[in-house]
């Protein structure tokens, strides 16, 4: 757990590795001090890297107006994140990605694209992508490769999950597509590959190249486990890849798939305008499901990878003890990704290093879900906005 490990061209001086929340930090899509902030008390926790979310490729492709966009103009204080990431002593990755119909367009000023027209997540149709949409952000992905390494990160994250833009073009509910880009897996998966190798072209040899990849997306019609091992398949036999990430769920519509534990609905909702707030006490509870956490919860489907897979796996979900840690490297995983405990405890890591062996503390309330739109943190011990 603690001996020097390798990914790609790198060596990582553990094997756990801060996977991507978004962070709350970039008002107006600024890298701000309560950004470097954030990662740099992860770096000093312990964590082998730290992970940045969520890079845009393109203006369309942000979350909303407050997501960061990987530009030309972002560059110099993304390297000033990385810097700072390093010399507290851990590596830096970028989780780059278009969110694709997640994108909020009326916060963008754009509309969001899809595989297929329907309802977005900012209730606005969206746009369907068109062959020059996908040689165009193609390019964007391969020109966001370049950046992140100009940035100074040590690792590209492609989001291949939770229904954006990637994600959807492989989900048989998302996709409605009929020319090549559409229909069997083979060509669903077409984008996604299309991509992976655009960034890999972009970012070089020098730099890892990982994928964060649904398993299932927890919808009925959506991507699923046997599919989703045999995308897999392709994206090793590719050749691209250094390491597969394995989530699931969809922001579009079943995010406490990927969460697990307690639905924060009220203090979701009270972070929403009117009407808005109204209707989502209505459909809220479909919506937001509720899941009873169960520790390292994605366990049992990412196993199924193991078997059949040579390619490195980085198992996510709900890890919050060493002893999960320790059982899951034993079982042939390469490297654990922790969010929310470290979110509440930064410094679990380094603890756990010293010899200590209590369990993380998270209590899986999930209420730092809603605190993204101020910064996203630990609300149980932590209140109010870190300063």
């Amino acid at each position: 757990m603690f001996g020097p490990a390798r990914l790609g061209p790198l060596t990582l001086k553990n094997r756990i590795i801060k996977s991507a929340t978004f962070e709350g930090a970039s008002p107006k899509g600024a890298v701000t001090d309560a950004l470097i902030a954030f990662h740099q008390r992860v770096a000093r926790g312990g964590a082998a890297m730290t992970t940045v979310a969520y890079l845009a490729v393109a203006p369309e492709g942000r979350t909303d107006r407050h997501c960061l966009q990987l530009s030309a103009e972002s560059l110099p204080g993304l390297r000033r994140l990385t810097d700072a990431v390093h010399a507290a002593g851990a590596m830096a990755s970028a989780q780059i990605g278009h969110a694709g119909p997640v994108a909020n367009s009326k916060s963008n000023g754009a509309p969001a694209l899809s595989p297929s027209r329907r309802f977005g997540a900012s209730g606005s149709l969206t746009r369907a992508v068109t062959e020059d949409d996908i040689a165009r952000i193609t390019e964007d992905y391969r020109v966001a490769g370049a950046r992140a390494v100009e940035a100074g990160f040590d690792c590209i994250e492609i989001h291949l999950g939770h229904n954006y833009l990637l994600s959807s073009f492989l989900s048989p509910k998302l996709n409605r597509r009929t020319d090549s880009w559409g229909g069997a897996l083979l060509q669903r998966a077409r984008f996604p590959r299309q991509v992976v190798a655009a960034v890999r072209d972009g970012a070089g040899s020098g730099v890892a190249v990982t994928a964060k990849c649904n398993m299932a997306d927890g919808v009925p019609g959506g991507f699923d486990l046997p599919e989703s091992i045999e995308f897999a398949r392709m994206l090793e036999t590719d050749g691209h890849l250094d390491a597969l990430e394995l989530t699931g769920g969809s922001s579009l519509s079943n995010p406490m798939y990927l969460f697990r534990g307690e639905a924060p609905r009220a203090e979701f909702a009270a972070t929403l305008p009117q009407p808005m707030r109204l209707g989502f006490h209505v459909v809220g509870k479909r919506f937001m499901k509720e899941y009873p956490f169960e520790e390292g919860y994605f366990r049992g489907q990412a196993h199924q990878f193991l078997e059949t897979l040579s390619l490195p796996l980085i198992l996510l979900g709900g890890v919050n003890r060493i002893d999960t840690v320790e059982s899951a490297l034993a079982e042939g995983f390469s490297f654990v990704a922790m969010a929310r405990a470290l979110l509440r405890e930064p410094d679990l890591v380094a603890r756990w290093e010293r010899g200590e062996r209590d369990d993380g503390s998270c209590v899986h309330c999930n209420r730092c879900m809603p605190s993204i739109y101020s910064g996203t943190r630990c609300v149980v011990d932590v209140p109010t906005a870190p300063a």
